[in-house]
């Protein structure tokens, strides 16, 4: 699609051809006119493609293989095109095709299997001309109208096949546990609590942009970085989150609780966004814990049918805005960037040894019970007890003796740290973090139905986890 692409994977010997259509490297932004023109290009490479012969496997580059899918695909010889959904409760707890009178969720072109028989080829020439004839049309919606015009019966009883389109188009659907979405995969975990492999996971249902796409597939060790990205030069800080029991898994799943839980974690990954900044280290996020979904419009905490549980480990974008948190933004208005890893960052088996054996535990204590004094001395087994309450000079002086460790891992980041002695830092930090926390979406019946995260919720006495009120009440709380 873009020369620079192009060059890259010639150079890999990957091959590869120019389109022609002289695209843009930058993200182009889903609904724009550069994101239409991308998806009527796809649609005329089809169907030249097909024109050919060849069967046509096409993907969207922001989905990545887990699996040889071909040995999946040759089951059904009979399919004129193959297709992923949109669908998020599963119809068949097998790896059978999705079956095709229960899935109400859109058809997904993201990754999609067309064999060049002649109901394909016409599918694609009309598809094309439809494009071509309103560039307002979205690529995805013009296909499911057209495959939707006729759909049944099927076409026996075994395969999972469906008569579509013209009432002569084999179509099936791929089922969506192991060709999955960004929800059947990063939220429900399907293809896991199926036992079953997946094939694909495409990076559909999230909130942050391509720099939540990477981030969720990082999350999933499913994304290549270059050595440097696991060996940073400031060294890492982690901790562990302790999170109370009760805060997991007390009481009803709804709003109140799921707020509880997330601004318990919230305030801690503060705390450690700002050691993190005051001891240049990169930040390594650990698991979140969501008790509710994330989705574009009113529900009630989990989509009814789908295998989601309560609760579960949650995708960093479903509460922050990581397209904003790497985002580069001016130094003097916002202080230095913190940078960031994923939580399974210590499980990639990309880690060099020399990170994962440079490694020192701290274990906060309450000043003045024995041995918690602020001291660089650790224990036999390479223990430091730290006192919690301190503030940005103890910091510094304890640890500025451990810039050589690579890992530093806190017992817990409640109470640990006072702030920044510098009110202009401080100053600057809050300015940063505030914008961190994204919305929760959304309560039923009411607009609007998002619910605003706030950094600093435990500042503001009586805060609660309510929609704003009126459409001039609706902005963030920075």
């Amino acid at each position: 699609m873009d020369t620079k692409l192009l060059e890259a994977l010639y150079w890999k010997g990957v091959p590869v051809f120019d389109m022609g259509s002289h695209m843009s490297t930058i993200d182009v932004g889903w609904g724009s006119p550069t994101f239409h023109k991308m998806g009527r290009e796809k649609v005329i490479l089809i169907d030249a493609i097909l024109s050919f012969g060849y069967e046509l496997l096409m993907c969207d580059s922001d989905m990545v293989w887990l699996k040889n899918p071909l040995p999946y695909l040759s089951r059904f010889p009979e399919a004129d095109v193959l297709t992923s959904t949109d669908q998020v409760a599963p119809t068949v707890s097998d790896d059978s095709l999705d079956i095709w009178q229960q899935v109400g969720a859109a058809y997904n072109i993201g990754i999609f299997h067309w064999r060049p028989t002649d109901s394909a080829k016409k599918l694609a020439k009309e598809w094309k001309d439809m494009l071509l004839a309103d560039d307002k049309i979205w690529d995805q919606n013009g296909f499911n109208d057209l495959v939707r015009r006729q759909l049944g019966p099927s076409v026996d009883d075994t395969s999972g096949l469906a008569y579509a389109y013209d009432g002569n188009l084999k179509l099936g659907l791929l089922p969506a546990s192991i060709f999955c979405s960004g929800h059947t995969y990063f939220v429900q975990a399907m293809y896991q609590q199926l036992r079953l492999e997946p094939y694909a996971v495409h990076t559909t249902f999230q909130y942050a942009g391509t720099e939540g796409k990477r981030h969720r597939l990082r999350e999933a060790m499913v994304f290549y970085d270059p050595p440097e990205y696991y060996d940073s030069p400031g060294g890492f800080l982690t901790f562990k989150p302790s999170i109370p029991k009760n805060l997991l898994l007390d009481g009803a799943h709804n709003i109140e609780t799921h707020f509880s839980l997330i601004n318990y974690q919230i305030k801690q990954i503060r705390t450690a966004l700002a050691i993190a900044s005051l001891l240049n280290r990169t930040l390594v996020v650990p698991p979140l814990w969501c008790r509710l979904d994330r989705l574009w419009f009113g529900h009630p905490g989990i989509l009814v049918g789908t295998m989601t549980r309560q609760p579960f480990i949650c995708p960093l974008d479903h509460v922050f805005e990581v397209n904003v948190m790497l985002k580069e933004m001016p130094v003097e208005e916002f202080g230095p960037g913190i940078n960031l890893r994923e939580y399974s960052f210590f499980d990639n088996p990309a880690l060099p040894r020399q990170v994962k054996e440079s490694w020192l535990d701290v274990q906060l204590c309450q000043e003045g019970s024995h041995n918690c004094n602020v001291s660089n001395i650790t224990s036999p087994l390479g223990v430091l007890k730290f006192p919690k309450g301190s503030n940005e000079e103890m910091f510094k002086a304890v640890f500025s003796s451990f810039k050589d460790v690579k890992v530093i891992q806190f017992s817990s980041m409640q109470d640990v740290f006072l702030g920044f002695t510098d009110k202009t830092k401080e100053e600057r930090f809050r300015n940063r973090v505030k914008r961190y926390v994204g919305i929760w979406c959304c309560v039923e019946n009411h607009t609007p139905g998002h619910i605003y995260y706030d950094m600093y919720w435990d500042e503001k006495p009586g805060w609660k986890p309510i929609p704003p009120q009126s459409p001039k009440d609706d902005r963030p709380p920075w």
